[in-house]
């Protein structure tokens, strides 16, 4: 039987020698109780966006299905406005 140490080192090497993430993923939007994503704060925004303008998919940002579709489309609605750009060399 293996040990958890054992279990470790073998999820290191499958990952390429990266340590295993093991915090849990939660939606920000259900956890502070939030019902509207708001297209006029891009600070906000940018926290769902990657450096090259991409939004981030929901296995990073732990985001449910439901609030990640609200996000696509408050981020869609920035770059309408040119509140947020569509591409952009470094956002943050």
């Amino acid at each position: 039987m293996a040990t958890p140490n054992n279990r470790n080192n073998q999820n290191d090497r499958n990952n390429g020698g990266k340590p295993v993430d093991t915090r849990n993923k939660y939606c920000r939007f259900k956890k502070n109780g939030i019902k509207y994503v708001d297209y006029k704060d891009p600070n906000f925004l940018l926290k769902f966006v990657n450096e090259q303008g991409r939004l981030l998919p929901r296995r990073i940002t732990g985001t449910s299905l439901k609030f990640q579709r609200k996000v696509a489309q408050a981020v869609a609605k920035a770059r309408h406005l040119a509140l947020m750009p569509y591409v952009a060399d470094a956002l943050k």
